[in-house]
């Protein structure tokens, strides 16, 4: 990336020594495909990936990198041979191929169907309610680039930042290619902390990141003094269906955004299904709410009449991958239990059209979906 990084140990400039290498005094780092690797505690990784472009072998350094994951993850370890088929054939082959490649299990089935799950929809929704035209974008823990594709088309210049090379990757190649990535621990001292950007955003990602104050301030840090921070996706523990991730209870959520508009996270997707200005709650004790949505400052919001959250009218649409029609559930083809358990009973697209609260509005509900050309 073109902008000034900083060492995610020492906080010293970076300065490019080679066009694949990023280097401060007693310390250098691999840039790859043009993304940066900066995570910390990966030592060994950075010499294998430095080694493999220093001999002029790009491709090798890609498949090291290609191995690396979160420290949580427990799915299965990727397979070299798996990867280089990857590297080799990756103009040819589509996103859901590659993550197969990859292994990426059940993370695969949010990434390849996020564009028709709720929880992505509301965090359009919240986004789109305060627009303001910003010029300049980061996502934190962005995934495969969904959010930035969507603001990239509409003409921002974006930023995203996650743990998992192979993630950032993805999204350069097949789904928001126009943005910019970089490669590093949220826990530790960000590159990125001389740039300041219009909008700051975190999506689903929040309620599981490490020292959670730390985080929201640097978040903070990151705006430009008029700009904004939406991070959709908070986790109730107070939920009466149990919560499906790491979750705090109001209160805590309520000390760490003390001045955020609050949403509950169904009333963003029903604004959006209906065309109308969401309506922040505030925080307070509700056992029916799922998730909260924020956004800093409590900005005027605006009707979700589209922008982000509708595709532009040239775009060509393609039926949901994941209903054969429209006619009832039993016509839907859940990825995974897991993931119908998850997302199912806000998937509107998936009721039949008597059973519609909303306008039976095809491309609003999801019916019709802008899906990146090599799904």
């Amino acid at each position: 990336m073109a902008a000034a990084l900083r060492s995610p140990i020492t906080g010293r400039p970076l300065v490019a020594d080679t066009p694949h290498s990023l280097a401060a005094p007693g310390e250098r780092w691999p840039v790859v495909d043009g993304i940066p690797y900066l995570r910390i505690e990966s030592e060994g990784l950075v010499a294998v990936a430095l080694d493999h472009l220093d001999a002029g072998c790009p491709d090798d350094a890609l498949v090291a990198l290609l191995t690396d994951q979160d420290a949580w993850w427990t799915g299965p370890a990727t397979d070299l041979s798996e990867l280089k088929h990857l590297v080799r054939e990756r103009d040819t082959l589509s996103l859901r191929e590659a993550m197969a490649l990859l292994r990426m299990g059940p993370v695969a089935d949010y990434f390849a169907y996020r564009w028709v799950d709720p929880t992505y929809l509301a965090g359009l929704a919240l986004i789109e309610a305060h627009w303001t035209a910003p010029a300049t974008a980061f996502e934190l823990a962005c995934g495969i680039g969904h959010y930035l594709r969507d603001l990239s088309r509409a003409g921002v210049a974006c930023v995203g930042g996650d743990v998992v090379f192979a993630k950032c990757w993805l999204a350069k190649h097949w789904v928001a290619p126009a943005a910019d990535y970089v490669v590093f621990d949220a826990s530790a001292p960000w590159p990125i902390a001389d740039r300041r950007f219009d909008l700051v955003l975190c999506n689903d990602a929040f309620y599981f990141l490490p020292d959670q104050l730390t985080i929201a301030q640097r978040l903070r840090a990151a705006l430009v003094p008029d700009g904004v921070l939406a991070v959709s996706h908070l986790h109730n523990a107070d939920y009466h269906g149990g919560s499906k991730g790491p979750a705090r209870g109001w209160a805590e959520w309520a000390a760490l955004f003390p001045d955020a508009a609050v949403y509950d996270e169904r009333a963003l997707l029903g604004a959006l299904l209906d065309a109308r200005e969401p309506q922040a709650q505030g925080w307070r004790a509700d056992p029916d709410v799922e998730a909260w949505s924020i956004v800093e400052p409590a900005t005027p919001t605006r009707a979700l009449t589209g922008g982000l959250t509708l595709p532009a009218a040239d775009t060509v649409l393609r039926p949901n991958p994941l209903i054969g029609d429209a006619s009832g559930e039993e016509h839907v083809s859940w990825p995974s239990p897991r993931w119908r358990d998850e997302y199912g009973t806000g998937c509107f697209w998936a009721k039949r059209d008597d059973e519609l609260i909303y306008p039976a509005d095809p491309v609003r509900l999801r019916r019709l979906v802008d899906l990146p050309e090599r799904w």
